[in-house]
């Protein structure tokens, strides 16, 4: 099972393992649908979409999203899985997918 955080400040910390496998050309677009925030990886900064920065030497990434979130947002652990049929990865928003360690 993969996970991301969600920080107080809107940002969305990426895994260095996640962040490699899933968005390559550290490029996503953000959205809110059914509870979940989807993660759709793009071609590159020309593609357009967030653009992900690394945050340490491990390769973790980050990324300011708090504009997609919905209010009321918690920050925390949240888990998250891939989506083979649609291509994203899906990150559970909703209490039972929160408080992960």
């Amino acid at each position: 099972m993969l996970s991301v955080e969600v920080t107080e400040k809107g940002y969305l910390h990426l895994p260095a393992d996640l962040a490699q496998r899933y968005f390559p050309n550290d490029a996503l677009v953000a959205m809110v649908r059914d509870g979940e925030l989807w993660l759709l990886p793009t071609r590159g900064a020309a593609a357009g979409g967030l653009l992900l920065k690394q945050r340490n030497r491990h390769g973790d990434r980050s990324v300011l999203i708090w504009d997609v979130l919905p209010p009321g947002t918690l920050p925390g652990w949240r888990a998250a899985h891939w989506d083979d049929e649609r291509g994203m990865v899906r990150v559970a928003l909703r209490e039972e997918g929160a408080g992960l360690s």
